[in-house]
């Protein structure tokens, strides 16, 4: 029987996802490091099991109203957890922050610089004080009244909205109205109200065109439309709307994204001209400290701003001491670059994941278990340092770590260390060792092993000859200063630099007019979908493949059911209840909204009656739930599906579900993805390939699997540029370019290029002495 100080976590019985009934023993007060192939069954453990577990027995706790959804919520697949103190997650999933959301309000950092003004500023004689709300872009007692605290104004012009003059409005000349019946209402309506429609529209007189366009009146009128002989159209009355107001309402209520994306090609922004871009009311940006207004504080790098607030005047150093100490911590990790203002969706996954780790090491929580989703994921060597730091501040403080993770250097300083595998999805899901990281070297079947024990160096290769050179440049924007690079074409180049050097910023300006470029494909790690709608098979087209095999079989055919009815995405096959998504959301008051099966289909997605049908023994919700490598056995014969599976396999996604919908999918899983879709068309002529961060969230084995298939392009002649930190993948290129040497202001520019062994021997730059531990 363990005591209630049981000094372990323990875990008996655990079958979430592909875990085999795992049983283990995790002691607390430690950091604790979760590794394994992409896919073995390490998050599931961490994040799907324990965590999980906390979190419903946390629910447990609270009000009667939300113990009633917890049973819809569900509870992990495991026997039992005994010692498990209460739980904070910290993932890398991305919600979908707003253009509102900023580094300030994610730390908080916000509301203190606003107490600062409220309570500290300096203010004009006369003014009286105003409240911290009215220091804030996101209230209506702060936000400027033009833009509405969004800083920037969206206008249009008549050189937008008519691209072609030439061109009558009966022949489109207003190339924003809608298509279709709509544009055609418009026109019909300007014929009604007098306007010559067949003359160009550069003929057209300035002010008729001026009102066309700009007028805000909305005349009604009866239009009498244009016998057509095969229907009979009545007179009706027509509303007109310009083409300004058309675009402006459509930007700013559509809730089409396509819609939206097509009326922003009609707008210009600008920086509001009341605020300035600085989104506050001028009774706000009239407050100074420091010499200062709010905007230009928040708009400082935070080192700076640490440096700005430091030696004030005694009244307001209660105040600032509480900021600096807010701000010390997103420093150390290596984040310092970074503005108050800077706004999240401008974050990478893992900056946004260590704002939200520095804002728990001020929280002074004790006796928690922290679990980290790959902290390290987009760190340069040099920060991981300080990150491990941050780690082991987290562990003085009285609190237990889990961390899943595929850096070594990560690795190597756990006190404990879980290795889950041997492989990915069904071959996965075992736990191999549980203990000290030394003992893990006696593990034969552990991938992990390999490469944290491998001392051997790694083998020389070739560096290959480009066949030209790309020059990119000058480049001025964001902390670049006209930066000029040259990419050689025909090789493989990594990108490297500390976090903020300018990397993502630097291949952004390659783009398809560049002379030498020809064919650009660009693989980021943006979310192929952001429902549940959106998943493996629909991405890549073998969705439809799968369609066509079940709505050819002879049940289907005896049915009358065409390929549509195999789709989850209409009516007909699906389930109504869930709309065909397996799942029906879940509202929590206060909490995040989340995710449970659907109560009529368990998840299937499909009707029973869509479920009657089978091809070889399955229906088409079980060949969904199928990996793409059992999935490769089963449809070996459907050549046009074995090339799709073929693809994912080659860049190590063999694990992954079918239908596994793109909300659980990682960054570095999407990103391969969208490879494998680019690598199943057949390729003609030269491409140039760029990549963020191929290998972010990947295992070595993985990483190593991935790096086959980019020197794979290379060798067939085409271009690969990787913004890279793995040191092995970095070795492993023919070029670098590394910027630095710092983040932010204090980076920006090309310290170092050459081959990798050049690089490394080069003083001055943040990545020369780790690259120069792994070069053969």
């Amino acid at each position: 029987m363990s005591s209630p100080h049981d000094p372990y976590v323990r875990v008996r019985g655990a079958r979430e996802h592909n875990l085999k009934g795992v049983d283990v023993d995790i002691p607390r007060d430690v950091l604790t490091v979760f590794t394994g192939v992409s896919g073995s069954g390490k998050s599931s453990l961490a994040f799907g099991t324990v965590y999980a577990e906390a979190q419903r027995r946390y629910f447990e706790s609270v009000a009667p109203y939300a113990r009633r959804l917890i049973h819809q919520v569900g509870a992990p697949e495991v026997g039992e957890i005994t010692g498990l103190p209460p739980a904070v997650s910290l993932q890398q999933r991305r919600s979908a922050p707003t253009s509102r959301s900023s580094v300030g309000t994610v730390t908080n950092l916000s509301n203190s610089l606003r107490m600062l003004f409220s309570r500290a500023g300096h203010y004009p004689p006369g003014a009286e004080r105003l409240d911290s709300d009215a220091f804030s872009p996101n209230t209506a007692a702060g936000a400027c009244p033009e833009c509405h605290g969004l800083g920037q104004v969206h206008r249009t012009t008549e050189e937008l909205l008519v691209p072609d003059p030439a061109l009558s409005i009966r022949e489109g000349a207003i190339a924003a109205w809608p298509g279709a019946w709509q544009g055609k209402n418009l026109r019909d309506i300007l014929d009604a109200l007098g306007h010559d429609v067949d003359r160009p529209w550069r003929d057209l007189p300035a002010e008729q065109r001026q009102w066309i366009l700009f007028t805000d009146e909305q005349p009604v009128v009866t239009v009498h439309p244009v016998r057509e002989a095969d229907r009979i159209q009545r007179p009706y009355q027509g509303t007109y709307m310009s083409a300004r107001r058309y675009v402006m309402k459509t930007f700013s209520d559509s809730k089409s994204p396509t819609l939206r994306a097509r009326a922003e090609r009609f707008l210009t922004s600008a920086p509001c001209p009341a605020c300035g871009g600085s989104r506050l009311r001028p009774e706000a940006l009239a407050v100074t400290f420091a010499g200062r207004t709010i905007a230009e504080l928040a708009a400082l790098p935070l080192t700076q701003l640490a440096d700005a607030l430091d030696g004030t005047s005694q009244p307001a150093r209660v105040l600032t001491e509480d900021l600096t100490s807010r701000i010390a911590p997103v420093v150390e990790l290596g984040l310092g670059y970074l503005s108050i203002d800077r706004a999240t969706p401008t974050l990478s996954a893992g900056e946004l994941q260590r704002l939200r780790l520095a804002t728990q090491l001020r929280s002074g929580l004790f006796g928690v278990v922290y679990v980290l989703d790959e902290p390290s994921a987009g760190l340069h060597p040099a920060d991981t340092e300080a990150l491990l730091r941050v780690l082991e501040r987290l562990k003085a403080a009285g609190n237990t770590v889990f961390v899943v993770e595929h850096h070594l250097d990560v690795v190597r300083a756990a006190d404990w260390l879980v290795d889950v595998g041997p492989r990915a999805g069904e071959h996965g899901g075992q736990v191999l060792h549980s203990g000290p990281v030394a003992e893990l070297a006696a593990v034969a079947e552990s991938a992990t092993a390999r490469y944290l024990f491998d001392g051997s160096p790694a083998a020389v290769r070739q560096v290959r000859t480009p066949k030209a050179r790309l020059k990119v440049g000058p480049v001025t924007r964001h902390n670049l200063r006209g930066v000029t690079a040259e990419f050689p074409l025909g090789v493989c180049t990594a990108v490297t630099g500390v976090s903020g050097s300018g990397k993502s910023t630097l291949i952004g300006e390659i783009t398809e007019d560049l002379a030498g470029v020809g064919r650009l494909v660009s693989v980021d790690q943006r979310p192929i979908g952001r429902t549940p709608r959106s998943n493996l098979a629909t991405y890549t087209g073998l969705f439809d493949v799968v369609r066509k095999v079940f709505a050819g079989t002879q049940e289907a055919r005896a049915r009358r059911y065409g390929v549509g009815r195999f789709s989850f995405n209409v009516a007909g096959g699906r389930c109504e209840t869930c709309q065909g998504e397996g799942f029906v959301g879940v509202e929590l008051l206060f909490l995040p909204s989340t995710y449970a099966p659907c109560p009529d289909c368990g998840g299937a997605r499909y009707n029973p009656e869509t479920l009657g049908v089978t091809y070889r023994g399955r229906n088409i919700a079980q060949v969904l739930d199928l990996t793409v490598e059992a999935a490769a056995d089963f449809f070996a014969d459907t050549p046009a599906a074995a090339r799709s599976l073929g693809t994912l396999l080659d860049v190590g996604l063999g694990y992954l579900r079918l239908g596994q919908p793109a909300t659980e999918l990682s960054g570095g899983e999407a990103q391969r993805i969208k490879l494998a879709g680019e690598l199943q068309r057949v390729r003609r002529g030269h491409t140039l390939y760029l990549l963020d961060e191929p290998t972010a969230g990947l295992h070595p084995a993985d990483v190593e699997v991935l790096m086959r298939q980019l020197h794979g392009l290379v060798d067939a002649g085409n271009t690969v540029v990787v913004v890279e930190h793995d040191m092995s993948v970095v070795a492993g290129a023919d070029w670098v370019i590394d910027l630095g040497p710092g983040g932010g202001d204090a980076g920006g520019r090309v310290v170092a290029t050459g081959t990798p062994a050049e690089v490394a021997r080069v003083e001055g730059s943040a990545t020369a002495p780790y690259l120069a531990r792994v070069m053969p």
